[in-house]
């Protein structure tokens, strides 16, 4: 099945890949009168620096239908993996595109996954489904296989800073500011429904990275594989990494820095986990 598109929005984090048939639709961030397309046109640290300038709540911006469907132009099958429906409109106009596409285009078929998730649970998500397309699964059955893959795949994340998160209403300016003070890390996941839940807080990013360790224990970690995404802190991803590597010496983890759209949700300094509960 080499012939399928994949096709992700940035909030995967991922890059189009011309030899593995990989295309990705970008979503925009705006702050004000300022739009950024995450489009790889603007460095994420220029990025960064307008978004700390920023005095107002930035807005995140889904693909549009016609972005999907430029992605999907040409294909005969395509599966999209879209930004979880419960924080975004991404998954909603994925399966618009996908209605409208198969209808022009008679004998096409397009599987829209909603990954309930972002970043790198995308991304371990999409490596699941080119292990299915390798295999013997039909692709009538996809649907139901991509469903029972899903279940041993998650993701956590630590924040280091609330800054967006009090200009978005959804955390006390004055809590923002202490959280900063006292270098508080917040600690969440991705719940079943594809809402992120915060799950603990730390004093400081070493602490934080051993509840990572530890949260990926509770989550019925068994050296799976693992991707770690972070906004211009490779050293505490690498430091992750480590510890991960101490219990299981041959997992199989890789190393990014986030897009535009993750490094706003995550802020400076932040990391974003997908895992695979077991290597397969």
């Amino acid at each position: 099945m080499s012939e399928i598109r994949l096709i992700l929005d940035t909030a995967s984090n991922e890059n189009d890949h011309e030899a593995a048939n990989i295309k990705v639709v970008p979503l925009t961030v705006s702050f004000g009168q300022e739009t950024f397309v995450d489009d790889g046109q603007t460095t994420v640290a220029d990025f960064l620096e307008t978004m700390q300038r920023s005095k107002v709540a930035g807005k995140s911006s889904c693909p549009s239908i016609q972005d999907w469907l430029n992605a999907l132009e040409g294909s005969q099958k395509a599966i999209i993996i879209a930004l979880t429906s419960a924080l975004s409109g991404s998954y909603s106009s994925a399966f618009q595109a996908k209605q409208i596409y198969e209808e022009k285009n008679p004998g096409s078929s397009v599987i829209v996954v909603d990954s309930r998730s972002a970043g790198p649970e995308q991304s371990i998500i999409l490596h699941g489904i080119q292990q299915l397309l390798k295999g013997e699964t039909r692709w009538a059955d996809l649907d139901q296989k991509i469903a029972e893959m899903r279940q041993e795949t998650h993701l956590l994340f630590v924040l280091q800073s609330l800054r967006n998160l009090s200009l978005n209403g959804r955390v006390p300016g004055a809590v923002a500011k202490l959280a900063g003070v006292l270098k508080i890390a917040v600690i969440g996941t991705a719940s079943l429904e594809g809402k992120f839940e915060l799950l603990a807080k730390t004093r400081g990013m070493k602490r934080a990275i051993k509840e990572l360790a530890k949260q990926m224990q509770q989550l019925n970690y068994q050296g799976g594989e693992v991707i770690i995404d972070h906004c211009n802190n490779q050293a505490d991803a690498e430091k992750l990494r480590d510890l991960i590597l101490e219990k299981y010496p041959l997992a199989k983890i890789a190393i990014r820095p986030m897009r535009q759209l993750c490094s706003f949700y995550a802020e400076e300094g932040g990391l974003m986990v997908g895992f695979r509960e077991a290597a397969n």
